[in-house]
Order: C-alpha cells, then structure tokens, then sequence
C-alpha cells in the first residue's frame, strides 16, 4: 500500500512528482500553493480532495509531506508544517533543494518528524518536459536513515536512479549540476552570439550547434570526457589558438577571458589524454595568458 502523500509548492517540481507519483499509485490528498489557482489546477489533475492556500489543511493528512518551494522558503514552511496543530509525529517531510540539507528542516524533527532531502539532478524546463526527463534521472538522498527506505521507493516508483549523498557533500555537488547544466546553457548561449555575430539568425545558430554539442555528449557517454576531448588544444595548435584569441579580442572581447579560463582547464584535459606534453601545455599556457584581463579593458 503506498503511502499518502501531500504537495507545498505547486511549482514546476511539485506538480512534476505528484502527477508522477499519482500516475504509480500513490494517494495525493493535498496540494498547497500560495497561488489558489495553482494550488486547485494541480489538485484537479492528481485527484486531490484539498487544493489550498493554508499549510496546515495538508499538514496532518499525508504520510509524506513534500516540500517543493523555492529554497529560500523552506525553512519557514518547514516550521509552519511543525507549528500546525494537526501535525503527526512520525510524519516524513521532504524538501528537494539540490543545495540545501536536511538540516533546514530542524523544526519538523523537533516535533518527532522524519526529514529527507531528495533531489531529482535534472533540469525542470516545464511539467511536460519534467515528466519526460525524470525517469532514469538519478536522485540524491540525505537526511534521517528511517526515511532513507521510503526515499529509496519513492525514487525507484519515479524510475530514478537514487544515489544517498552526505549532508556536507550537497553544496559541491550543487556546484557541480551547475557546470553541467546552468553553465552549458551559458556557454550555448555564447556560442550562438558569435554565430549571429557573423551573419547567422539565432534559429541557424541552434541548428547549426545543436548537433555538434549533441555530438560530444555522446562522445562524453560512449567514452568519458579525457577521450572525447577534441579541438586545437587537444591537437597542440596553437596558432588557431592565437587566432582564436586575435578575433576574440577584436569583435568580442567579452569572451576572451571565458575562452582564456576554460583553455586554461582543458589544458589538464589535454595532458591527462596524452595528446600533448608538458612542453606544447606550456607554450599554449603562454598564449592564453598573454591575454589575461583583456576582455575588462575599454
């Protein structure tokens, strides 16, 4: 029999888990929103009796309490959820900031409550994409180890990959989603600027670089990121590196500290790989610091 569960936080990730979670057979018996509209939206769609504004009409009729606000809030939702009157002890009460641990929620285990932090690492561009891209997403846990098996079945009924994660972990490996996710939509972004730039509309731009970085993220899966590795530094070029840098400085200066920073880095890369010695590592060293700072200049 699967537990009764309960959404705060009608957001993206809230509604996401709980038409998923709703979809494997778990009984939503209340989502709570500061916005009524959402709040009653997502409550018609998982067949919810409550769709409410107030926390305490979900805080003592669910099982598991999920905790899907912003981060900056959970901590104060948590203590409203532990400060209502109906509030049962024993109640599993789960936030899923990827930054944040358990921790925040001290005034629930307070009151004799269970806490979890459960983090899908995944990117949540809408619902619909949410519901597609969940499954086969792996899930980090942290938090009270009697809720650690419920956590465990709530990720295996999302089709999650759980992965437990200390509680003094969560912040770098925050910091590492960010590179991967935040940080590749930064560099896309860049990369298309340049393209339009030269003359390409941003539609070209995307159709032109999407299938390159799609490319290397199969390369990265089929052989891990040291071998799929390309490009002038993995090569030793170094004068289409100062080419690179020459044009940079001239049409977009903005971009010549990232290009300087990030070669600097793939320098490692390239050295771990062995397509280049410590001698040629050197020499592009010296070309890509040459031109430190020069992007803040004018």
């Amino acid at each position: 029999m699967k537990k009764k569960i309960a959404i705060i936080g009608a957001g993206v990730v809230g509604s996401s888990i709980a038409i998923l979670l709703h979809r494997r057979g778990y009984q939503v018996t209340g989502v709570v929103s500061r916005n009524p509209k959402s709040a009653r939206a997502l409550a018609a769609k998982v067949n919810s009796p409550v769709g409410d504004t107030n926390v305490t009409e979900v805080a003592g009729i669910a099982e598991i309490l999920f905790i899907t606000t912003p981060d900056r809030e959970i901590a104060r939702v948590a203590l409203d959820v532990a400060e209502a009157a109906n509030f049962n002890p024993g109640t599993l009460v789960i936030h899923m900031s990827g930054v944040l641990s358990s921790d925040v929620l001290g005034s629930v285990k307070k009151r004799g409550g269970l806490v979890l932090s459960l983090h899908p690492l995944q990117s949540f561009a809408g619902v619909e994409e949410a519901l597609a891209s969940l499954p086969g997403s792996v899930f980090t846990l942290e938090g009270d180890e009697e809720a650690l098996a419920d956590g465990r079945e709530l990720v295996q009924d999302l089709g999650g990959i759980a992965v437990p994660i200390k509680a003094e972990d969560k912040v770098i490996y925050h910091g590492a989603a960010c590179f991967a996710a935040n940080y590749l939509v930064a560099l896309a972004h860049l990369a298309v600027g340049l393209f339009q730039s030269i003359g390409f509309s941003q539609a070209q731009g995307i159709q032109a670089l999407l299938p390159l970085m799609q490319g290397v993220l199969d390369n990265i899966k089929a052989v891990g990121p040291v071998q799929a590795l390309t490009g002038p530094i993995a090569r030793g070029d170094g004068s289409t590196v100062a080419g690179h840098l020459a044009a940079l400085a001239d049409k977009a200066p903005e971009a010549l500290d990232i290009y300087r920073l990030l070669g600097n880095y793939t320098l490692k890369i390239a050295l771990e790989k062995g397509t280049i010695d410590s001698e040629r590592a050197l020499e592009l060293e010296g070309l890509l610091e040459a031109v430190k700072g020069a992007g803040n200049n004018g």
